[in-house]
């Protein structure tokens, strides 16, 4: 296992082996902070790659579903072994592939590894339910079984751990896998296949398939063969998946937007607060969909907080993610930084009141990468752009509520309803907020951002669609129910029942 360089041409994962490209075109992937860096160049792959890899997901899906789960999840636990010994490998590359810091790459492969040493559990613990007949001498009971080749799409912000926590959740419920890994982030898809060949994974059970999401996504939401597709990214890309998976009757789960908000009411811990809402608003870049994109407060901490925030921003340490001491990374991409900078412009327009940030960093640090201030607005007006849509960059917009009854208001005045947090030492305002926030998850006293394995993970609202990924509705979505009646009389019966 190693860290592709340079010019360095990669293969898609089909069947067992390294296959070029049918297209024979190639994405190079450069180090976003550093973009003389190459990590190689990795397949433009087209339909004929997409329909090789389903080829081979198809044939595979009878042995490996017929498989008994514990040695599905015996492969899993080795494929986790094998990548704990390659953490801090792991790590670099995703640092270097998508620009967050190295102390955060480590904390995603770490959690990614944690889920896999999950879902390689549940392969000794899946299971369906006995339920009582309303007939005689009738056992009835469910069982789990695999739906078949599934399809994931996966973003580029999370290159290991978003991956991991769709294929191991299918391929411990018995199905096969086609992995679509972001163009911008291909390389740790690839660590992760090779982790899994190692570990005795069956030919044809995970296929990667690098390259742009148009002529890849169409066979694999076209495909009949394809029997679920889970997907995360944007809420245009995902609602036109959506559109054409769900006609032909397939199981679909999305993860899209977010616009998250931290309400701090006025009796909370200031220092707490600020740590948590930069830790959620910058972290990462602000390039997560758990990130904090706003904060509402109420009038008597405002002041405070505002402050502190502003102070604590200003020292952030902008850089490569692979120096010491460096506290965010780079935009992702161009593209990215651009649309970050276009937000920052109309919110500006829209009457916000800039307090830091709000520019490209251009010194000799930060001239090769593409690197963005962290930035804060206040005086956010509900209903403008930079208050309702998702930004994806380390942007944060402070909006001011009269009391925790507002706050609530105009926390839930989002299309979004991914997560939400609150800080408050009064249990009554946290308890009351847990009850009225439009969110699938929600913190008290703690930042917006995280998600452990056994515990679901996913939004309401334009945020999710579908079944909750991580624990154990994760893997549930990955199969089908089948309801069973067995009758021990040996008699004729006649049931009114239907």
């Amino acid at each position: 296992m190693r860290i592709p360089a340079g010019e360095v041409r990669r293969k898609n994962w089909i069947g067992g082996a390294w296959v070029p490209p049918s297209t024979d075109k190639y994405d190079a992937c450069v180090n976003p902070a550093d973009t003389r860096e190459g990590l190689g160049e990795f397949p433009k792959s087209g339909a004929a790659d997409a329909r090789a890899a389903v080829d081979a997901a198809a044939k595979a899906f009878a042995g490996w579903s017929s498989t008994p789960g514990p040695e599905r999840g015996r492969i899993l636990a080795r494929a986790y072994a094998i990548l704990l010994e390659q953490v801090d490998l792991v790590a670099e590359a995703l640092c270097r592939e998508e620009g967050k810091i190295l102390r955060e790459a480590r904390g995603e492969v770490l959690r990614g590894l944690n889920i896999l040493e999950f879902y390689a559990g549940e392969g000794f613990r899946q299971h369906g339910k006995t339920l009582p007949s309303e007939m005689r001498s009738t056992l009835c009971f469910t069982l789990r079984e695999p739906v078949g080749p599934v399809a994931l799409i996966t973003p580029w912000n999370f290159p290991f751990a978003i991956p991991m926590w769709k294929t191991a959740p299918a391929l411990v419920a018995g199905c096969t896998v086609v992995l679509k890994p972001a163009s911008l982030t291909p390389v740790c898809a690839h660590l992760i296949a090779e982790a899994f060949a190692e570990a005795g994974l069956p030919p044809g059970v995970l296929n990667v398939v690098t390259g742009p999401g148009g002529a890849i996504g169409d066979v694999l939401a076209d495909d009949p063969r394809i029997r679920a597709v889970s997907f995360t990214g944007s809420n245009e890309i995902g609602l036109r998946l959506y559109q054409r998976v769900a006609a032909r009757g397939v199981k679909v789960t999305l993860e899209m937007g977010g616009k998250n908000p931290v309400i701090v009411l006025d009796d909370a811990d200031v220092d707490l607060a600020v740590e948590g809402i930069v830790q959620g608003a910058f972290g990462g870049t602000g390039q997560r969909c758990t990130a904090t994109s706003r904060a509402v407060t109420t009038p008597t901490i405002a002041p405070r907080l505002t402050e502190a925030l502003v102070e604590r921003a200003r020292k952030l340490r902008v850089g490569d993610g692979m120096q010491q001491g460096v506290e965010m990374g780079p935009a992702v991409d161009a593209g990215q930084l651009r649309t970050d900078l276009e937000a920052i412009a109309q919110a500006r327009s829209e009457g916000a009141r800039l307090l830091c940030g709000g520019e490209r960093l251009s010194s000799a640090e930060h001239e090769h990468g593409f690197f963005l201030a962290p930035t804060i607005f206040d005086q956010v007006l509900p209903g403008t752009k930079l208050a309702t849509e998702e930004v994806f960059g380390p942007v944060l917009a402070i909006q001011h509520a009269r009391d925790a009854e507002e706050a609530v208001r105009i926390a839930n005045d989002v299309a979004f309803g991914l997560t939400a947090s609150i800080y408050t030492r009064d249990y009554f305002q946290a308890m009351r907020f847990v009850e009225k926030a439009e969110v699938g998850m929600l913190h008290v006293n703690q930042p917006t951002v995280g998600g452990e394995a056994q515990l679901p993970f996913g939004g309401i609202k334009a945020t999710g669609v579908g079944e909750k990924e991580m624990a154990e509705e994760g893997a549930n979505f990955f199969t089908h129910l089948k309801t069973v009646w067995l009758d021990y009389t040996g008699a004729r019966r006649t049931t009114n029942i239907y």
